[in-house]
């Protein structure tokens, strides 16, 4: 007799009424489950339920355990709570945040005409910026001089990189040249970068102003060294206006003394107690009308951009609008890169507008600009943060100003004064920031999946560092296209980091294009110390009674040096070559009672190009040698664009 019990099969309607009729089940019931479990010699043995949990870390059994176990619970803390909670912003005051939309319904419920109001608005604004722009081009015609021509802020008659040759042979004429020029606002904060040898001074992160009115007392009869920015020498002596530029006449006054240091208008002019070959003034009595329109234009495009986010919830239509707009704004008005002619400039920002336009898309289709504005009704929180945060970074070059960092890099960190504690103050705040986002990511369940991204983008910065010959160099746009995607989601921090980022990133590309985050240590040092060796200058003969003194020189350390240079009084007078007849030594000669100190600087040569320069040794004016003190100076200048044209033109002289 078989023991095997057949079972009868029902059919399925029969079986899915019972499970349907099937009262509900008491706690203590058995648990339901197959009459029978067959199993196969060959499948895998069941696994315990306490085993499981630790299937998933048994590929980091060599970490030691309370590593393990603490790592699992910060994981586990990552992921977030079970219900992840999505930020969105209520609007405070709702009735007035909407009333804008309202009315815009009310008087326009076609989507059609919203449209056509749109290009409309658009048109109106393109058309208003033109003629505002027209109207800041136009100057009066000056008197025997003709129009003035646009000059930099960084422009002088004395060019950098030893330009102007032996006795300043390229520079000429020293005098009886006029021209009327014209400058744009803001000259005051243009300054140097690398220390400027004025004497025995170094001028560094100031404007280069040296001399001014001889009597402190008025502003009449300025006279300013030729190798002073002549818009900042203008602003000095009050011939210009800082806030709105203006235009005059400067003429060339030839070889001048005793430069007198004054503090005018905002700028500090350096003094010189000795002489200099070119120096120039400015014509009084010269009528010019011309004004920058920069802030009129500034004025205009707040307005046009403040009313569009008032009016407008679509994300697409806000924020590329408001990002072509800040960008025109920025790169012809605002902060423009240096230029001659507005069609000339027009074609450098048009240049630079098409590569951004992509990465404006990169912004808001994959980094979260869109994520942080859809569904966003709440419309002057809006306006304050994402589009006042957004200006506030575009117009970095007066918001941030303050902050003493030009340049993210040790140097400029080492030389310039409050640098390391404004980069101490800027960490910190950012530090709360990140700590900030973190924890808002951490609610809405995607911390895990930004930490990844971020940490792909801490090991190409790992990368970048360890590639030989290369520097890294953080720019405006490089700070938001690594911080944009931590703001993606609607808190009004967000807000505020994620239009501040915008901003910087338009003001970096507009100003300064695309420039290389990678960089090699010549191109980042520009006109700073190179660390090449210095001249060791013996003691020198002084002949007191034909007012002469002599100066000889050890050999130089290697043969890639072949001559050597001496600047006197920050001109080159001297250059000889080792080898040829006299290279051995050089002697310079003043007149018989002369009453003025003479700076002596000495550098090598490797063929056209000098090294560094000694700091300025001091022959007094009686007549006695005060040797440099160790350590190298610079002739050269380095301006904030390195592309500008720091020279008058020639066609104007």
């Amino acid at each position: 007799m078989s023991t095997h019990l057949e079972t009868r099969s029902v059919s399925p309607d029969i079986e899915q009424q019972r499970q349907r009729s099937s009262p509900p089940a008491h706690p203590d019931d058995p648990l339901v489950g197959p009459e029978r479990l067959d199993f196969n010699e060959d499948d895998d043995q069941p696994t315990p339920r306490f085993m499981q949990d630790q299937g998933a870390w048994k590929k980091w059994k060599w970490v030691p355990y309370p590593i393990r176990k603490y790592g699992k619970a910060a994981y586990k803390w990552m992921k977030g709570p079970q219900n992840p909670k999505v930020w969105k912003i209520e609007p405070v005051f709702p009735v007035v945040q909407h009333a804008p939309l309202r009315l815009l319904d009310t008087l326009l419920p076609n989507r059609t005409h919203q449209v056509l109001l749109y290009m409309g608005y658009v048109a109106v604004w393109v058309l208003t910026f033109a003629i505002v722009l027209w109207q800041g081009q136009v100057a009066s015609e000056v008197a025997n001089y003709g129009m003035p021509t646009d000059i930099g802020c960084g422009v002088a008659y004395w060019t950098r990189n030893n330009g102007c040759g032996i006795n300043g042979v390229n520079c000429r004429p020293f005098n009886d040249s006029s021209f009327a020029f014209r400058c744009p606002s803001n000259c005051a904060s243009y300054r140097v970068l690398n220390p400027r040898a004025v004497g025995d001074q170094e001028i560094v992160y100031a404007p280069l102003v040296v001399g001014g009115p001889p009597d402190p007392a008025n502003e009449e009869n300025p006279v300013y060294r030729g190798d002073s920015f002549i818009c900042g020498a203008a602003v000095h002596s009050g011939i210009i206006s800082n806030t709105q530029g203006g235009c005059g006449v400067v003429s060339l006054i030839g070889e001048q003394r005793n430069f007198i240091g004054t503090n005018r208008h905002d700028i500090n002019s350096i003094g010189f107690d000795s002489y200099f070959p070119l120096s120039f003034t400015f014509e009084e009595g010269i009528e010019c009308k011309a004004r920058d329109v920069r802030w009129s234009l500034l004025a205009v495009s707040v307005v046009f951009t403040s009313i569009l986010s008032l009016f407008t919830t679509s994300p697409a239509v806000f924020f590329f609008t408001i990002f072509i707009g800040i960008f025109w704004q920025v790169g012809m008005a605002s902060d423009p890169p240096s230029y001659t002619t507005i069609p000339g400039l027009f074609s450098d920002i048009l240049g630079k507008f098409l590569p951004a336009m992509f990465c404006a898309w990169v912004f808001y289709d994959k980094m979260g600009v869109r994520r942080a504005l859809r569904g966003l009704t709440a419309q002057v929180e809006k306006t304050v943060l994402w589009l006042g945060g957004c200006w506030v970074g575009a117009l970095t070059n007066y918001t941030f100003d303050f902050i003493p960092i030009q340049r993210l890099t040790a140097h400029d960190l080492d030389q310039q004064p409050g640098a390391k504690a404004a980069l101490a103050i800027i960490i910190i705040v950012l530090f709360v920031v990140v700590v900030g986002q973190v924890w808002c990511f951490r609610q809405e369940g995607r911390l895990i999946r930004y930490l990844k991204l971020y940490a792909l983008f801490l090991a190409g910065i790992i990368i970048c560092l360890a590639l030989p010959n290369l520097n890294l160099r953080i720019h405006h746009y490089v700070l938001a296209l690594l911080l944009v995607p931590g703001t993606s989601m609607q808190t009004r921090p967000s807000l505020l980091y994620q239009g501040i980022l915008i901003g910087f990133f338009i003001n970096g590309i507009a100003r300064w294009g695309f420039d290389s985050i990678l960089q090699t240590s010549v191109a980042l040092q520009g006109d700073a110390q190179t660390g090449s060796p210095l001249p060791v200058i013996l003691t020198p003969i002084i002949n007191a009674t034909l007012s002469t003194i002599t100066f000889t020189w050890n050999p130089p350390p290697g043969l890639r040096y072949d001559g050597i240079s001496v600047l006197v009084n920050d001109v080159e007078r001297y250059r000889g070559f080792f080898g040829d007849e006299g290279s051995d030594h050089f002697t310079w000669s003043r007149d018989n009672g002369s009453s003025y100190n003479e700076y002596f600087r000495f550098g090598y040569m490797s063929g056209a190009n000098s090294g560094d320069y000694t700091k300025a040794g001091v022959w007094t004016e009686d007549l006695q040698w005060d040797p440099p003190q160790p350590g190298p100076s610079r002739m050269k200048r380095q301006a904030l664009d390195p592309h500008e044209a720091e020279q008058v033109p020639r066609s104007v002289w």
